[in-house]
Order: C-alpha cells, then structure tokens, then sequence
C-alpha cells in the first residue's frame, strides 16, 4: 500500500470506531488444498510464527464482480462453523450510534441504504470529496436518520472496511498447502480466483484504505497488518510442503536445507503484485481476468517451485 498526497477538506468530528474482525478456517480435506490455518503448530515448525487463527465465521465472496456502487452486504453467505447459521454481515450493524443496541428489520435496511449510497459516493466522487449531504441526498433520507446510525462519513467507510477486512482474513485463513503438483497448482489458482472475487467485491473500500494520509494511521495500520498475515500466510503455504519433504529427506547428522530462501520476502514481493494487478482490474483497465488469474498462479508457483 502506498500513501498519497492529501487534499485538505473541511473536517467532520472525528470519532473512532472499533472494527469487527473474525475469519473462516478452509475446508481442506485433500492435502493439496488443506488451509494452512487447519494445520497444527508441528507442522508450520520450520516457519518463524504461525499466522494467527481467527474466532469467527463470515461470509464469503462470490464470484461475480459487482457493479460500482453496487450493495457491500447481499452477497452469498456460508454457514459459521458448527451451527449452520449463516452470519450477517457487521457492516449491517451500522456505526458508532447504533452500537449497543439491536436493530430491527426497518434499522437494518436504513443501514443498508446509507452504506450503499455512501459506497456509490466513494467510488464516483473520492473519500475527501464525499460530504454527510450528498450520501442523504442519494439514500432519499434526512440528516436526523443518518445521524441515528453514523457519527460522520468516516465512521459510514469504517463499517464498510469492516466487512473488506473479514473477507480478507476470511481468504488469508484459506490459503492452502500447495504441493509441488497439479493439485497444489489447481489449490493455489482457486485461492487467487477466490482473492480476485473478494478484492472486486470491495474495490472502492480497499483503494481508499490504501491511502494513509486520507483514512489515518490506525485504519491504515489494520490494512498494513492484515497485510503482512496475508503474507506470511502464502510463505507457510507455499512452503511447508517443501519443507516436510526435505525433513524427510535429510540424512542422518544432515540438516534439512530451507527448500526456499527468503520465503517471506518472496511471498511479499508475490502479494504486492497480486495487489497491484487486482487495483488495476478495478478501475477498469481492459485486462482479460481469467488470463491474468492464470498467469498469476503460474508465476507464485514458479517463484516457490522452480526446482
């Protein structure tokens, strides 16, 4: 993520508001698509710290890019883990002023109004030029009501970061093992569809969080660290395997040789054009997106796996 320049804008009061955070544990049963989450700690010992397991279920992307300004909370749901019960989404919940209490049905659809018209606001006018009157104006409703549900327009894009951040540590949970076959192969081009899918669901929220100097240190700071977790997660899963066949291999009094040098960098020099590429298709540059996904997989693979 990169700062840029900020262009002062009239200030609105600034509150801060606490985001939720959770993430869905992968549903690997093979070994070529097993979540490196689900593994035990003895299997990750050759990595220096395994990334951190998340408390809750959440819904996952699809895989159908929405239109700009389209709805952040509408999109398929799984079931959380052990119940069956198909969570909603935090961004539902609303801000800061309708924290502590429970909303009804009629709550929950002025909230989701205002988080779609405060959406499609970000994406056509930019986060500073955005003010409370044009997000009302689009949602047909008064100040009063919005006020009811948000402190300002930065606690709306907090709710709205806090969906971004879930799918995201939804998806860092779910990076595989990926083995040094066409399994691991078809394992890692699904997760990086599964990325696509989700980076497009919340285009506008992650180009705004990528700018530090607009959303302010601590939002930044969640994206730089959910970052560098998404990182570590691609080194331990495109590394453990390696790593479990050259322990097996060593002979006796032989220290096993680390099969990648460098992983961490590797594979934050991998997520940063990932990212990049990802930006890219989201502000409509003609890229063909199910070519650009396939050579991305390639090209992770080959930066793990070429003997």
């Amino acid at each position: 993520m990169t700062r840029e320049p900020r262009n002062d804008a009239p200030p609105e009061p600034n509150v801060s508001a606490s985001d939720g955070r959770g993430g869905l544990p992968g549903d690997g049963v093979r070994t070529d698509s097993v979540a490196v989450s689900s593994l035990p700690r003895s299997a990750l010992a050759d990595q220096h710290q395994q990334a951190p397991r998340a408390n809750e279920a959440l819904a996952g992307p699809t895989s159908v890019q929405p239109q700009s300004g389209s709805a952040p909370a509408e999109r398929p749901t799984r079931p959380s883990r052990g119940t069956g019960v198909r969570p909603r989404r935090p961004s539902l919940g609303g801000g800061i002023p309708a924290q502590g209490r429970e909303l009804g049905a009629q709550g929950r659809q002025t909230v989701r109004r205002l988080l779609e018209a405060g959406l499609a606001e970000f994406d056509e006018r930019g986060f500073q030029a955005v003010r409370v009157d044009d997000v009302v104006r689009r949602a047909k409703t008064s100040h009063g009501t919005f006020y009811l549900y948000f402190a300002n327009k930065d606690d709306l894009f907090r709710t709205l970061l806090r969906d971004a951040l879930r799918d995201m540590e939804s998806i860092t949970d779910e990076f595989p093992v990926v083995t040094s076959n066409e399994g691991g192969r078809a394992a890692l081009r699904r997760w990086i569809q599964s990325f696509t899918d989700t980076y497009a669901a919340h285009a506008t929220v992650i180009r705004i969080l990528s700018q530090a100097e607009i959303v302010g240190e601590q939002v930044y700071g969640d994206g730089l660290r959910l970052l560098f977790r998404l990182s570590e997660a691609i080194a331990q899963g495109m590394t453990v395997a390696s790593s479990a066949a050259s322990a097996g291999s060593a002979g006796p009094g032989e220290q096993a040789k680390d099969p990648v040098q460098h992983a961490e960098l590797t594979a934050l020099a991998c997520l940063m054009m990932l990212e990049r590429i990802n930006y890219l298709l989201s502000v409509d540059v003609r890229l063909p997106r199910e070519e650009m996904v396939d050579r991305l997989s390639a090209i992770i693979y080959a930066a793990f796996h070429t003997p």
